[in-house]
Order: C-alpha cells, then structure tokens, then sequence
C-alpha cells in the first residue's frame, strides 16, 4: 500500500497511484506528470544514523563504533519528490545519500527492536544531503551540513507492508549509477534503530529516521539530477539549483576546503587515487 501527498488547488491531499494518474479519496484523478508533490509525512523529528553500510564502512576504512551513533536534521530541511536541491554560491561539495527512511507509525518510548515493527507505519526513499564546505566549522554538529534548506528530501510515498530485508538501493546521477547496494549490508537494521533512539528519545507518529547510505557519496553540480531508487518503495528524483549568494558574507563561518572536507566529500581516499577536485575561483 502506498500513500502519496500533493499539492492540489491550494489544498494538501492524499493520493494513492492507480496507472499514469493519483487518485484521491473522493475519486478525484491528477495526471502524475503534473501532480505538485509533498513530502509524505509531517515530522516533528528527523533523525539519522551515520555510518551502517558495510560497504561505506570499506570506503572510509573506518570501523564501526560498538553502537550507532546519530545526528539531527531541523525540519526546515525537507523536501519533496521533484524539488530542487539549493546548492549556496561559494559553495563546491554538496554530496547525494541516497537512504532508506523509517516512519514511525504510533508514539514509542523505550521499547525493544522485537517491539517496533508494530510501531513503524512504514518507509519511503530520502535523500541525506551533505554540505561539506561547512564540514570544518561545525564543531561536530553538522548543523548547516547536513541541515541547510532542502538538503532533506523524502518521498515519493509512504509504503507500508514492506519488508526492509535484502533489497537493493542505488542512486543515479543524471541516469548513471553512482551507489549500488543492499540492506543486506546494514548492520543495524530498522527496528535496532527504533529500539535504539526510543531508549532515550520519544519517538511521534510522522517522525522518520534515515538509517544509512551505501558507498561512493560524492558531489554534485547545479543542473544535475539525482534520483534515488529502492526496490518495492519507487524512485525519489530531485534537481541541483544554485543558491543566492549570502547578504552577509562576513557573518559566522564562510565555506572552506580542507583534507577533511575534500576526504569526505570524494570517499575518504582522495590523495592516494587522485581525484583531488579542481579548485575555482570563488
């Protein structure tokens, strides 16, 4: 089952998908070339883990911490199916991640992994993006990183009865593949994750978790189209747009490069195969 949000004559609707068109409750049919669309769940929370695929773990040639460990998106951050993803002028390493995300389905608080998949309403596709040029400045937040507007795109649709076991999620850039992996590869799966964030967190209907990216994140350039695609929950597609240069440049923290940032940002392995971006002039 699956349950779409657009915007219809001003007015927020849910649509479930029947062939070319959305079909509303009252019988109402939307041509889904046309359908303006929303994200499909209203969250109080966005929640995200870091490191979880094994092959992500490989790329960095990190090991994982004995638990996950976590960071937060403000909800100003979302984003819809077909919205344009700002890249900030100055700016140079906005990075795609393509994800799995958990909606939680009813209040949860302290319960264990065997007790979420009942609390889980369902899943949908998003995208983790990651502004790195703000990497050395954060002080470990990852506040603008990850955070700045539109860098949370989910949807198209909130699925539910789908089994999160062994399926295959990639991302594409301008329709070639950039990330190829499986769930299979997670080594906390989604009710660990639930079970987790719940020991301390009280987790609302509507919010969601991102539970990991596969590897090979790398940037992106303005006018690029991304779309990030996982088996039995559909295709997230969004477009890189350049952003407004700021009105004050010389407030707070300016974008930076640095070994950290350009290791981040091209898979932790920059120097030693060298694809060490070109500089520009800012």
């Amino acid at each position: 089952m699956e349950t779409r949000r657009i915007l219809f004559h001003g007015a927020a609707i849910s649509v479930t998908p029947q062939g070319p068109d959305l079909v509303a409750a009252d019988g109402r049919r939307i041509d889904e070339d046309l359908a303006v669309y929303l994200p499909p769940v209203t969250p109080s929370k966005i929640l995200c883990v870091h490191l979880n695929y094994e092959s992500r773990v490989a790329e960095f040639g990190a090991k994982l911490p004995k638990a996950p460990t976590y960071f937060h998106k403000p909800v100003s951050s979302l984003l819809a199916h077909r919205g344009h993803v700002v890249r900030p002028k100055r700016c140079r390493y906005l990075n795609y991640e393509g994800e799995i995300v958990i909606v939680i389905g009813a209040t949860c608080r302290n319960i264990s992994p065997s007790g979420a998949r009942e609390r889980i309403a369902g899943y949908t596709i998003g995208n983790d993006y990651g502004l790195h040029d703000f990497r050395d400045t954060d002080a470990g937040s990852m506040l603008r990183v990850k955070g700045s507007d539109t860098l949370c795109p989910i949807g198209p649709a909130l699925v539910t009865g789908w089994d999160f076991r062994n399926k295959r999620i990639r991302t594409l850039v301008n329709g070639k593949l950039k990330q190829d992996g499986n769930t299979n590869e997670m080594k906390w799966d989604m009710h660990y994750l639930v079970s987790d964030l719940s020991r301390n967190i009280t987790l609302s209907p509507g919010d969601i978790i991102f539970s990991g990216t596969p590897a090979n994140s790398r940037p992106v350039e303005p006018g690029d189209v991304v779309t990030v695609e996982v088996e039995g929950l559909g295709a997230l597609t969004n477009t890189i747009v350049d952003g407004p240069r700021a009105i004050a440049d010389d407030v707070g923290a300016q974008p930076s490069s640095s070994e950290e940032v350009e290791s981040t940002a091209f898979g932790g392995d920059w120097e030693f195969r060298g694809i060490r971006p070109p500089r520009t002039p800012e």
